[in-house]
C-alpha cells in the first residue's frame, strides 16, 4: 500500500494531518495526537479552547 493510500487524521492539538502508523494498528480509533509532544501539550490546548 502506498503512503498516500493510508488513513489520515488531524491532530487535536496542532491541527496538522498525520497518517496511520504500524504501531497504531490495533488502536487507530483511539489515536488523537500526532506525536508524544502533542499528547503532553493536550491540557494546554484544552485550557485555551475553554476560554
Amino acid at each position: 500500500m502506498k503512503k498516500s493510500e493510508l488513513p489520515e487524521k488531524t491532530c487535536v492539538v496542532c491541527q496538522r494531518p498525520f497518517t496511520w502508523r504500524k504501531k497504531w494498528e490495533r488502536c487507530w480509533d483511539e489515536v488523537r495526537y500526532c506525536s508524544e509532544r502533542c499528547r503532553r501539550q493536550r491540557n494546554t490546548a484544552q485550557a485555551t479552547d475553554a476560554q
